[in-house]
């Protein structure tokens, strides 16, 4: 009785929070009229705003898989020389607020020798494009990180090592081994890195600054708006972030359940 009593009241919980989270999440699609929606959707801040996201999105998405897959590898697989101090500082960005980091960013890419050098080659981070794509990657990249790591970690090196012994140098194992058996965390890696980037808004603000039509990502077009108390353009803006994260969601139960239904078959 007991048990069945805590189980019952754990279920509970969840679905409760569960419905209260839906019920948060569907006041922005009930509340606004359709045709403001509408009108928002088609404006041409909402179309350079989308782009702006989704491009530069994209961008991060990929530097931060190019970034993340050996770092996680790194970490799962090999004992070196500042090893915990390595997986101390990854772990901080999530341990702090985002304006944090823009600011730590911010005053690292204008502050100093190394964003002076960088400025000296023509390569401006502090209040471009290219400082959201900068933002998005530090943001995500953590996150990222540590979802390839535990999937390293969960693939015994028994594999590694019988590939290894039949004649496969170390590069190869992690290419035709290791990697394919990653599979679905990397695919789920990808879509975190994804959504975290298009998310991303403190850091984003801070470093690449909130100008309007030039660095105004989803994010910032929803926290403009709110400051004009355009509120119609606002949650527009969450719609839109919630309907592309949903969609790279989508996009990723789609693509793992073809490759599950391949594997059986």
């Amino acid at each position: 009785m007991e048990r069945l009593s805590f189980r019952l009241f754990t279920i509970f919980i969840a679905l409760l929070f569960a419905l209260f989270l839906f019920a948060a999440i569907t006041t922005l699609f009930l509340i606004p009229k359709p045709n403001e929606i509408i009108e928002s959707i088609k404006s041409e801040e909402m179309a350079y705003s989308l782009k702006l996201s989704l491009v530069t999105a994209s961008i991060s998405t990929l530097l931060v898989m190019l970034f993340g897959i050996p770092i996680g590898y790194a970490l799962s697989r090999f004992d070196f020389y500042g090893k915990s101090a390595v997986k101390s500082i990854l772990d901080l960005p999530m341990a702090f607020p985002e304006l944090v980091l823009g600011l730590a960013l911010l005053l690292l890419f204008g502050r100093t020798t190394f964003g002076g050098a960088l400025n000296s080659l023509g390569i401006n981070v502090v209040f471009t494009k290219l400082g959201i794509i900068v933002a998005q990657f530090f943001t995500a990249l953590p996150y990222t990180a540590r979802v390839i790591y535990t999937a390293f970690e969960s693939i015994s090196k028994r594999y590694e090592l019988v590939a290894r012994s039949l004649g496969y140098g170390e590069f190869e194992t992690f290419r035709k081994v290791t990697l394919p058996m990653a599979r679905s965390g990397l695919f789920a890696s990808t879509i975190i890195a994804f959504a975290r980037s298009v998310g991303t808004f403190g850091s984003v603000l801070i470093l690449a600054g909130g100008s309007y039509m030039n660095t105004e990502i989803l994010p910032v077009t929803l926290y403009l708006n709110i400051s004009y108390g355009n509120i119609g353009m606002a949650i527009t803006s969450g719609i839109m972030l919630i309907i592309v994260s949903f969609t790279a969601i989508l996009i990723f139960e789609r693509l793992e359940g073809s490759k599950n239904v391949s594997v059986r078959g």
